[in-house]
């Protein structure tokens, strides 16, 4: 984050006060249980106390916007007093799905590297992805509004971007024009998650499900159009390098059997399922062109963060536990 340790620190419990503190309300996937490693608490009076110098990771502990060393993941952790159900940061912008409280719903909140608050975005629906852009300019959030899991039939999402440089929210891509196999394409049942922002901060690839079939779409934000461009590609994210595409791909090609993590060329269209046997449900985050990480539930609801070469040259190790929504911070 370009920051001390100890501002970083004062800056996570002043926007904590600012944004309502230690905010009350469930986590939808961080779980219950304690941390798994041992936590340096973003208060002023602790300073610097245990926290790593270098590169960091933002992750969520317990549903707490946090940072681990990158070169110690799993060691101690700066832990922050902000509550979020996804987080993502890039281009030193902040994205937070904040929880429904005891008088509102969701919210997405948008901060810069310090934490203060930049917009404010009232949702309906359980917050379920999040992206930035790389530049940060671009956020996009995927919510469901009907059901609670991409592995059934009966779900509906909402997907919407926001424009920070001039405030622009977008509240839905289900107006966009389509373009399926060639040919223009309209259905009452479409729907949209897990949005990942080329460079240009104008398109973008995402997932669009329609007819039973899932494909990874390219879209054009001045446009609003999408056109096909590969089948059964879920929660797509693009490599930093902007030539790949690491994404959670169904079993067998049904999402009832689960996910399995993969690469996809997006020159070639060539695709390489990533070495993990378990089934990933998430929006796999890349923490540079060579590695992939993602999230995995625990039989205890517990998440952990994982990680592997995307390459597929290397098994998965467990890099950050009791955490997910990883992001690597600049």
């Amino acid at each position: 984050m370009n920051l001390s340790t100890r501002a970083r620190v004062v800056a996570v419990a002043a926007a904590a006060l600012l944004l309502g503190g230690a905010a009350t309300g469930y986590t939808l996937t961080a779980g219950g249980g304690p941390a798994a490693s041992p936590v340096v608490p973003a208060d002023p009076e602790d300073g610097a106390a245990g926290a790593a110098a270098g590169p960091r990771i933002q992750v969520l502990s317990n549903g707490l916007l946090s940072s681990v060393s990158r070169q110690d993941p799993g060691g101690s952790r700066e832990v922050g007093r902000l509550r979020c159900e996804r987080a993502y940061t890039a281009g030193g912008t902040v994205a937070c799905l904040a929880p429904a409280g005891a008088l509102e719903g969701p919210k997405l909140l948008v901060m810069d590297r310090e934490l203060h608050e930049r917009s404010t975005v009232a949702l309906a629906g359980i917050p379920n992805r999040l992206r930035v852009s790389a530049s940060g300019r671009m956020v996009s959030w995927t919510l469901f509004v009907g059901g609670d899991s991409y592995a059934g039939g009966s779900f509906s999402t909402r997907t919407g971007i926001l424009d920070t440089r001039g405030g622009a929210v977008l509240q839905t891509l289900e107006d966009f024009a389509i373009t399926r196999d060639g040919r223009p394409y309209r259905a009452a049942d479409v729907n949209y998650w897990g949005v990942t922002f080329t460079a240009d901060d104008n398109r973008f690839y995402a997932t669009l499900a329609t007819g039973g079939r899932r494909h990874l779409v390219e879209g054009d934000l001045a446009a609003r159009t999408v056109r096909t461009v590969a089948d059964d590609v879920e929660c797509p994210s693009l490599s930093p390098d902007g030539r790949r595409i690491a994404f959670k791909q169904a079993v067998d090609g049904d999402p009832v059997k689960g996910w399995r993590p993969a690469v996809m060329d997006l020159a070639s269209g060539a695709v390489r399922v990533l070495p993990e046997q378990r089934s990933v449900d998430d929006q796999p985050a890349w923490l540079d062109d060579a590695t992939v990480a993602y999230a995995l539930q625990r039989p205890d609801g517990v998440n952990d963060v994982w990680s592997v070469p995307a390459d597929g040259s290397a098994a998965p190790k467990l890099l950050v536990p009791g955490a997910n929504s990883p992001a690597p911070l600049a």
